[in-house]
């Protein structure tokens, strides 16, 4: 292993930037958020709407700073240029927490899907683990071998996972009723109340919007491709969740969807049949398959920058004659492992909403603070944020660091106690690699005195 020299390796293209984007966002919780959002009826399609807007905002953050600033790492990278060092800690802490947990998450999820086929697994709890913890070290290994072999199985699955979706969306205005989005908010909440509450539940299914911006040196020609990617990808991403809410609003109806457990492949089956409805089945799947594969790419990313800086132990700098972060990939697949294990003997839906829970908060600040080191970069970096564009950069770091703030607010009291213990935990390492390196300097000091 090499601790300092990056090893000549193939990088990812455009095509695997974009995949990665729309893969790592589109994962396992859209195949199930119709039946969540049934109950406050097409003001849901609202609050889609509401959320796509924020995400959007923040993809157009990432997209600028991916293009000013090409490093690996991405919301810790840029936090920590504009802030210093602790903040960029605490986003590089909170961000590795919600990446190896959100990986739990999507295991069980992938697990959960693959019970349509064999109930075995959705019904014996060890069973469960043992299967969601070998797609975790298959994918483990893949991304050890080397990023451009992650990112051709993420090329392959984002594909293999768009394909149902696009064709329930294109096959929607065929089976559109004006009668299937009415009453427009059934819900006991008022209008803001409802699209307020649906707002937070979409929230988890647009995470990921940074994912090409945190591998920026394996990217090719990152200063145009990260941005390129990152737009694409959320616009992409954006219509095909909307536009199969509304496939599925117009095929089930309201009373069955809020029972559904699997309402897309409820409205492939009532609109073609339960062929349809067994193969979009295999489309989430793929779909939990591709996501738990670009999560780990990135679990790998986000130590290996830190600990560049000093900021995480130096071994999580160390790579692979591949060039790839493999102490970073092994430990938080050992720390998903562990979280599982913890949580086995629970329901699958009791532990994706548990390790949901732990992921979300530790994903929003760093969005907070990434926002928030556009606008302070675009005042303090003239070289780069110069010109006509400073305006607007400053504008849209503004509405999306408000966005940021909307959605933490949203995600309830438990959330934000959670996270904000999560993220106390880690100060006492920030203090223990800083009085590190301080013995450090004062020993090289004296060496040389």
């Amino acid at each position: 292993m090499s601790v300092t020299a990056l090893p000549q390796r193939r990088k990812l293209g455009s095509w695997m930037a974009t995949a990665l984007v729309v893969g790592n966002m589109i994962g396992s919780g859209v195949f199930l958020l119709p039946a969540s959002l049934a109950a406050f009826g097409s003001a849901s399609l609202l609050a889609w709407a509401l959320t796509a807007t924020g995400a959007l905002l923040l993809a157009l953050v990432f997209a600028r700073l991916g293009r000013a600033y090409p490093r690996t790492g991405g919301p810790y990278a840029y936090a920590r240029r504009a802030f210093g060092d602790f903040v960029g800690f605490q986003t590089a802490w909170g961000y590795w927490i919600a990446v190896w947990a959100g990986n739990a998450a999507i295991a069980v999820a992938f697990v959960s899907y693959l019970g349509y086929f064999w109930p075995a697994v959705a019904e014996t709890a060890l069973l469960a683990a043992g299967v969601a913890l070998a797609a975790i070290w298959t994918l483990t290994a893949v991304n050890v071998r080397g990023v451009r072999q992650g990112g051709w199985v993420q090329v392959v699955t984002t594909i293999a996972k768009l394909l149902p979706l696009v064709a329930l969306a294109v096959a929607a205005p065929f089976f559109v009723d004006g009668g299937d989005f009415t009453p427009f908010n059934p819900s006991d909440q008022s209008t803001f109340g409802a699209v307020s509450a649906a707002a937070a539940l979409t929230l988890w299914a647009f995470i990921g919007i940074e994912s090409a911006t945190v591998p920026a040196e394996d990217v090719r020609d990152p200063e145009r491709t990260i941005p390129r990617a990152t737009i694409v990808g959320t616009v992409v991403t954006a219509a095909v969740y909307i536009l199969g809410t509304v496939a599925v609003f117009a095929a089930v109806p309201r009373q069955l969807l809020v029972e559904s457990t699997a309402p897309f492949a409820d409205a492939a089956a009532a609109m073609f049949g339960d062929w349809a409805g067994t193969t979009v089945a295999i489309g989430a799947i793929i779909s939990a398959f591709g996501a738990l594969n670009g999560w780990i790419l990135l679990q790998g990313q986000v130590p290996l920058a830190a600990a560049r800086d000093g900021l995480f132990p130096a071994v999580f700098a160390k790579l692979t004659r591949w060039g790839t972060p493999a102490v970073g990939l092994i430990v938080s697949s050992v720390l998903v492992t562990g979280l599982m294990l913890m949580n086995y003997n629970a329901g699958l839906v009791e532990q994706f909403n548990f390790v949901i829970l732990l992921a979300t908060l530790t994903t929003l600040i760093p969005y907070a603070y990434s926002a928030m080191a556009q606008l302070m970069l675009a005042l303090t970096d003239r070289e780069r944020f110069a010109g006509r564009r400073l305006a607007v950069d400053a504008t849209i770091a503004v509405l999306a660091f408000g966005y940021s703030l909307w959605t933490i607010a949203g995600s309830g009291y438990e959330v934000v106690y959670k996270g904000f213990l999560l993220l106390l935990a880690g100060v006492p390492v920030y203090v223990w690699l800083k009085r590190r390196e301080e013995r450090q300097n004062t020993h090289v000091v004296e060496k040389a005195a």
